[in-house]
């Protein structure tokens, strides 16, 4: 097993996972600390370290209201995925992780890079239901990249843009980028081949993959896509936090936080403690907007969705869907129109890439009647149902095999379609193209082509 491997910045030891044929490393710093002189500022290079770093924990989430901390008979989430009150938080929080089967450096093996969820204000990589092993086990390297939120990621100003008009905001994009890159580089030492890498996130981490997806200088890097529940268009422009606002805007919007902060100059709100600006971010997101991914004219020159549909985009297999009980508004799933809208607007771009659409409409068990929520099929994709604490039985279990199977094999050919773990062929899953609207519903009864 890969217990050791040497990264660019230095040695490397991970840990056995649950199962000892998949070696887990978490913890590895990709970019140096966010902090002081490096808050509201692209990621900077990581600093070499001497010896080799025990990379066993998680590293601190980035700086956001702290998980676990409502009432669990109130909040889905709350019992669903941020169950740890007490975990760590913090601005040094540039860090990513990885789960590999590989043996040896020289394996080839295929690589996701995946990107969580949270609506750019929450989340983190060490969600359970994120858990990479199983996909691991089916001979994917799975790398779980953390980024920075919020206040702390999508600020803009005046000043930060005078500073560096390269680079005058959407941080927690620009780590998501260095991670990337970081993968590109040094994804060989655990046995990975950098030429064979597919991103994919959910909700505000599949519009990240858009972002990703359709910046030019990430073209060469990408080679294939996976959206969970993120292309999301909402026909109220008021309503829809995905659709970014312009450089301009952005900067009146953190004009307008320093005041409320009380401090006058960019420098003045480096020195505040990161926690008095988490603070005072919760109490000014009460009644004005929050700060989100914008068109900085650099990065996002324009809204991704916009940009993906119109074939300005890596040219890459993609697959995507959504749940069947998300973002119902006047009786229309959304995120279900926005895929079926923009796979057709995508055909018909002139980008033949193969995409491939699902809906996920089983039965949720629990005390709550969920329904099929938004996130729930996270446990499903990723296999981790065994950790989810709803009274799932052997029909949840055998669809979450057979999703998983679909998104390791998607990670390794760009195509879902292959044999189940009894060697029999899965439901196949046809492209969906502007002509033929075909895909797969994932149903209590198993996977139904339509």
């Amino acid at each position: 097993m890969l217990r050791e491997t040497t990264v660019k910045n230095g040695k490397v030891r991970g840990i056995p996972g649950a199962d000892p044929r998949v070696t887990i490393y978490r913890g590895i710093p990709f970019a140096a600390p966010p902090v002081g002189k490096n808050r509201w500022r692209a990621p900077q290079p990581c600093a070499d370290w001497e010896g080799t770093k025990d990379c066993y924990t998680f590293a601190p989430i980035s700086v956001q209201d702290q998980p676990g901390t409502g009432k669990w008979e109130e909040d889905i989430y709350m019992r669903e995925f941020h169950v740890d009150r007490d975990i760590p938080v913090s601005e040094d929080c540039l860090y990513l992780n990885v789960w590999t089967p590989a043996n040896s450096v020289d394996e080839k093996l295929p690589v996701l890079v995946w990107y969580f969820g949270g609506a750019f204000q929450w989340g983190y990589t060490a969600e359970m239901e994120f858990d990479g092993e199983r996909l691991a086990r089916r001979g994917v390297i799975v790398v779980s990249v953390n980024y920075r939120l919020g206040v702390l990621g999508f600020m803009a100003h005046p000043e930060i843009t005078a500073e560096a008009p390269e680079a005058p905001g959407n941080f927690g994009l620009l780590d998501q980028q260095a991670g990337l890159r970081w993968v590109h580089d040094n994804i060989a030492a655990f046995g990975g081949d950098p030429e064979r890498i597919t991103i994919a996130g959910q909700s505000a981490g599949g519009a990240s993959v858009l972002a990703q997806m359709t910046n030019e200088d990430n073209y060469d890097l990408i080679k294939g896509a996976v959206i969970f529940s993120g292309m999301i268009r909402i026909d109220n422009p008021d309503q829809d936090i995905f659709a970014p606002v312009d450089l301009g805007t952005a900067e009146a919007k953190g004009v307008d936080f320093l005041k409320y902060m009380d401090v006058k100059t960019l420098d003045e709100a480096r020195e505040l403690d990161a926690f008095e600006i988490r603070a005072k971010y919760a109490e000014y997101a009460k009644d004005h907007p929050r700060m989100y991914p914008f068109a900085d004219g650099r990065f996002m020159k324009e809204y991704s969705l916009d940009a993906f549909m119109k074939g300005r985009s890596a040219h890459v297999p993609v697959m995507s869907g959504s749940t069947s009980d998300e973002f119902i508004i006047n009786g229309v799933n959304v995120v279900d129109k926005s895929v079926r809208e923009a796979f057709d607007a995508v055909g018909a771009s002139g980008n033949d890439s193969p995409m491939y659409f699902y809906s996920f409409d089983p039965d949720i068990p629990g005390w709550d009647d969920p329904g099929c929520f938004h996130s729930c099929d996270l446990w499903f994709f990723f296999e981790s149902i065994g950790k989810c604490w709803r009274p799932y039985v052997g029909r949840h279990y055998n669809l979450a095999r057979v999703m998983c199977n679909y998104f390791a094999n998607f990670i390794k050919t760009g195509d879902p379609n292959g044999r189940d773990a009894d060697g029999t062929d899965m439901p196949e899953w046809k492209p969906y193209t502007p002509e033929h609207h075909e895909g797969i519903a994932f149903t209590s009864d198993g996977a139904k082509p339509f």
